[in-house]
């Protein structure tokens, strides 16, 4: 099959290729999937330049990707949640780095895949796995829920857009930091949108001058602001900041999880979460997506379709 690959670590694209590489082995429990879109992270471009080798081990050469969203074509045994031919999508994280989904086909264990929504095509379903279930897992240990007000940063990204939607259909209100081009979008979604930059804590204090209680940090460097705004017993986390954990704040590292993932597939058929796609790239033009996703800039998310 044809992958993107890369044989060490590196700072640059310079080291990725697509190449010929063996299928890979469907085993027990597992679906073979043909991929028809791969959702690209920022967290996929970190772990080839090695920031994450101290958590992971990698087993060069090594294909990166977690997202995915295809047909499955095989079934290892003892997998009887699914059918050849089923469409179906994963957040498809392994317990190393090495087996990716930018690849005409990828093993995932059964226990982390969810039937593809129907609401969402291939570039939107593979855009939805890892952002749509941080976003879930960020809310859910923030108690986000009626009644409470949350500060999203980066509120136009993968991430803090599906978080907006889903802090919406749970009664929250919702601020959410943005350029001011991607206010529109932002406030389209069901947030109050304030600039970020200079200024900011003044802003929300004009929005909500009690303070917030909750508060996700999807894109890091923001723990002065949120604990600026955060009100007396307030509760924060961040994906992107581990020092919150010095600050009573969550650092959130996201489960594979096809029974969550499936929530959030319910929601997308009832028309109740979208997912915003920025862009799309074939195999061969993987260091251009990379380059977009270290912009910190896309709204939405960017999928690669082999």
């Amino acid at each position: 099959m044809r992958a993107v690959t890369y044989d060490a670590y590196g700072t640059d694209n310079s080291g990725l290729s697509v190449r010929e590489v063996p299928d890979p082995k469907c085993g027990p429990g597992q679906v073979l999937i043909a991929v028809r879109a791969a959702g690209v992270n920022p967290v996929d471009w970190k772990l080839m330049t090695g920031g994450l080798d101290g958590m992971m081990d990698a087993v060069f050469p090594v294909i990166p990707g977690w997202d995915v969203a295809g047909v499955v074509v095989a079934r290892g045994p003892d997998t009887p949640e699914f059918e050849i031919g089923d469409e179906v999508m994963s957040y498809a994280r392994k317990d190393m780095v090495h087996g990716g989904t930018y690849a005409e086909l990828v093993a995932v264990a059964a226990c982390s895949v969810a039937r593809k929504s129907a609401a969402l095509d291939w570039a939107g379903a593979a855009g939805l796995p890892l952002a749509g279930l941080t976003a879930l897992r960020t809310l859910e240990r923030l108690d986000v829920g009626g009644g409470k007000t949350l500060l999203v940063h980066a509120a136009a990204g993968g991430v803090g857009s599906l978080a907006v939607q889903i802090a919406r259909e749970r009664g929250a209100r919702v601020i959410g930091t943005a350029s001011e081009r991607n206010h529109d979008f932002v406030r389209g979604l069901g947030a109050e949108p304030v600039t970020y930059g200079d200024g900011l804590v003044e802003r929300v204090r004009e929005l909500a001058p009690d303070g917030v209680t909750a508060v996700a940090d999807f894109v890091g460097g923001q723990l002065h602001t949120t604990l600026a705004v955060l009100a007396p017993g307030g509760r924060h986390a961040s994906i992107a900041d581990s020092s919150v954990e010095q600050h009573e704040g969550h650092w959130i590292w996201v489960r594979p999880d096809g029974a969550k993932l499936a929530e959030l597939v319910e929601l997308a058929d009832q028309g109740r979460l979208t997912v915003e796609v920025a862009a799309t790239y074939p195999l061969e033009e993987v260091g251009a997506a990379w380059d977009a996703s270290r912009t910190g800039h896309t709204r939405g998310k960017i999928v690669l379709t082999p």
